[in-house]
This record gives structure tokens, C-alpha cells and sequence, in this order.
């Protein structure tokens, strides 16, 4: 008989060979469908995935969500619905008005997620959990566009010229120095029979000084008649082209310095002016907290209004909205003024321990690593957003 393994000896021992046989039959049989199913587990059938319904909470804002009567575009909501399709996720759109309602809707659980243009920040990671970001950001400002031809002064430039500090100081100056030659003309002048000021001091001294600063403004017909004060009407006249030359040198240096003042380069620059933002935004709270004066919108359409039809000098706002506004509808109404600042990156938000949250992030590796997320990227923002998009 051959050789049989040591656990199979007691069933030979027994003497029924038959028996033995059957038995052994049996248990190799047992054995090898126990293999087949442990050791081949691919071969055994698996319960596929079942799908699954997420509500996603939105508010428009370009170029992230836009609306189109019931069809959402944009780059978030590429992002998603790529994300949706992999995890054979059923999505449900759900708008609100701002970014405040998007977080309370996840937070009172009517939406599992937010997506937009929602920026991490420390104190919203206290209250949610985040996805990985899906784009760096930060904030920027746009100003009214410029011409780059010389522009015609205007009325109210005039205006402002003339009731500037550096006007009323330098007319003050005037008046004061024209008092020593008026005296002298007056004093000398009243007694000539000819004399071109009266003999009284009143109105004689008003005569004189307003002969002074006639010369002043080169705009003297009249002529001293004795010969003392005619040398000091031509030293006077001197004196006049020596004081206007300062006079006009010092104001078109005061005009040049205010007109580059004027000018908005960065955040340092926007104390002072009229700004707009949205209200509730990491752009609204970074300005109030340097100090800056700003007027905040509900949207931001409403503060690219005040940009154009205002004449507001800047609007402050996440920096991909603000290059996709300049560079469609608000081409030629707007252009970028300074680098940007404040570096963010916006992310998906989900309550705290949602378990969306890593099959999203396993998700968004998979699209950066066969290069969905860069098709998507430069359909919304170019080619050349991939360098302008990091933190700068």
C-alpha cells in the first residue's frame, strides 16, 4: 500500500480498507475545494460597490461654479463631477447665496460637502475637515484700467489744484513779501502830484500792494514815477520771475509725487482709497484687520459695479476670480495691480470625520497623477496659470 501521510495513519489502522478509502476520498476532496477558496480569492464573487448619493452645497462664483439654467460649469464643478464619476457617486446640487451658507449647510448636515472657491483657513480647519487643495490662491486687486497715453486734466484736477495745500501756502507767501515793497512804493509814490497811488494810506497801501503783486503775476502796467522806486520795480521784477519759477517747480513736483501716491501697487497702498470686496470673505476680514477702510457687496459682480460704474479705486479679492474677470468680461475695464498676497488654497469641506473625506483625497491624487486635474486646470485658466496659481 503506499505511503499515506501521518494524519491519514489512524484511518488504515481501522483494517476496512474501503472505508479508508471513501474517508480519504472525501477529506482530499474537502481539502482541495478548502485551497480553492483561500488560496484563489480572486475567483470567489465580491458584492460590487453600491452608489451613493452625495449633496454638494455651491454658490456661483466665476470661473468656479457658474450657473446656466440647470447646468453648472466650472472648475470645481469639473473637479467633482470627475471625482462623482470614479466613485460612482450620484451628486446633488444645492445653491446658496455666499460662502458662510455654504459652511452652515454642512454644518446643520443639508449638504455633505462644500465646493467653490472656499479658502482653508485655521480657524475654519478648527470646525471642518478639508480635502487636499485643488488649487493655491490668494488675494490680489484690480484697479480701473489705464491708458497708457497721457491723459487731459480735467475740471476736477483743476479744482483740486486750486485749493491744495501747496496753492493757498505759496499765495500766502506772496502776500506777505509783496508788504515791504508796497510801504516802500507808498511811502515814496504819495508825494508826486502824478503819483500812481493815493496820498492817503488807505486806500493808498492797498494801491501799492496790489501793484506788487501784479508784478508778481507779471501782469504791472503801471510804472513808479520817481526814480528810487523805479529801481526797485525792476528789482521787484526780478524777484517776481525768481517766485513764480519756484512757485510752479514746487507744485508740478507736489502734482507728480501725488499722482504716483496715487497709485496702487500693493496693500500698503490701499489705506486711504475707495475699496470693495465681499462680505464674510478671507479678503474682507485680511482688510479690516490692517485697518483699511472697505465697502463689502454681497457678490462680487457687485464690487466690479463699484470698480466701473462708481469709479471705486480697488477691488480686493481671491486672485484666480479677479485674472478670469480681467481677462473676460472685464477686459478693458480692469487690469492687475501689484503680485498677489495673503497665499490660500481652496479645498472641498466636509463635517468633522465625514467619510468622504479620504476616498475625495485618494480621488484627487489619482486625477494629478494621470493628468485629469491639469486638463481641467488649463481649461479654465490657461497654460500659464499653473505658474501664477502658486502662492506667491
Amino acid at each position: 500500500m503506499p505511503h499515506l501521510p501521518t494524519i491519514l495513519l489512524p484511518l488504515v489502522i481501522d483494517g476496512d480498507e474501503v472505508g479508508c478509502d471513501v474517508r480519504l476520498r472525501t477529506l482530499l476532496s474537502a481539502l482541495a475545494l478548502l485551497l480553492l477558496c483561500g488560496g484563489l480569492p480572486g475567483l470567489t464573487p465580491t458584492a460590487a460597490a453600491e452608489p451613493r448619493d452625495v449633496t454638494v452645497v455651491t454658490h456661483d462664483l466665476t470661473p468656479f461654479v457658474m450657473r446656466h439654467a440647470e447646468n453648472l460649469s466650472g472648475f470645481t464643478v469639473d473637479i467633482w463631477d470627475e471625482i462623482a464619476k470614479r466613485q460612482d457617486w450620484n451628486t446633488n446640487y444645492l445653491d446658496v447665496p455666499s460662502v458662510s451658507g455654504q459652511l452652515q449647510a454642512v454644518a446643520t448636515d443639508q449638504a455633505d460637502v462644500a465646493a467653490g472657491a472656499i479658502s482653508i483657513t485655521a480657524d475654519r480647519e478648527r470646525k471642518f475637515d478639508f480635502s487636499q487643495p485643488i488649487l493655491n490662491a490668494g488675494l490680489q486687486i484690480i484697479v480701473p484700467a489705464r491708458s497708457n497715453a497721457p491723459s487731459a486734466p480735467g475740471l476736477k484736477n483743476f479744482l483740486d489744484l486750486l485749493f491744495s495745500k501747496s496753492m493757498l501756502v505759496w499765495l500766502f507767501a506772496g502776500a506777505v513779501i509783496s508788504i515791504v515793497p508796497a510801504h516802500i512804493l507808498w511811502f515814496i509814490e504819495r508825494r508826486h502830484t502824478d503819483s500812481m497811488v493815493s496820498s492817503s494810506y488807505f486806500p493808498g497801501i492797498f494801491q501799492a500792494f496790489g501793484w506788487g503783486l501784479s508784478a508778481l503775476a507779471a501782469a504791472n502796467d503801471d510804472a513808479p514815477r520817481h526814480w528810487f522806486t523805479r529801481c526797485m520795480a525792476i528789482l521787484w521784477a526780478f524777484v517776481s520771475i525768481i517766485f513764480v519759477a519756484f512757485y510752479t517747480a514746487t507744485l508740478t513736483a507736489t502734482l507728480t509725487v501725488q499722482k504716483f501716491d496715487s497709485q496702487i501697487s500693493g496693500p500698503a497702498d490701499l489705506f486711504g482709497k475707495q475699496v470693495a470686496t465681499v462680505a464674510g470673505t478671507t479678503s474682507a476680514a485680511y482688510l479690516q484687520n490692517m485697518g483699511v477702510h472697505v465697502t463689502t457687496t454681497n457678490t462680487i459682480e457687485d464690487s466690479f459695479a463699484l470698480l466701473r460704474d462708481k469709479q471705486y479705486d480697488a477691488v480686493v479679492f481671491d486672485a484666480p476670480v479677479l485674472q478670469y474677470y480681467v481677462s473676460h468680461d472685464g477686459d478693458g475695464v480692469a487690469q492687475i495691480a501689484g503680485p498677489r498676497f495673503q497665499a490660500a488654497d481652496y479645498g472641498f469641506a466636509f463635517r468633522i470625520g465625514s467619510n468622504l473625506r479620504k476616498p475625495v483625497d485618494e480621488t484627487l491624487l489619482s486625477m494629478r497623477e494621470d493628468g485629469t486635474y491639469d486638463e481641467i486646470k488649463q481649461k479654465w485658466f490657461g497654460s500659464d496659470e499653473a505658474g501664477a496659481a502658486s502662492p506667491g
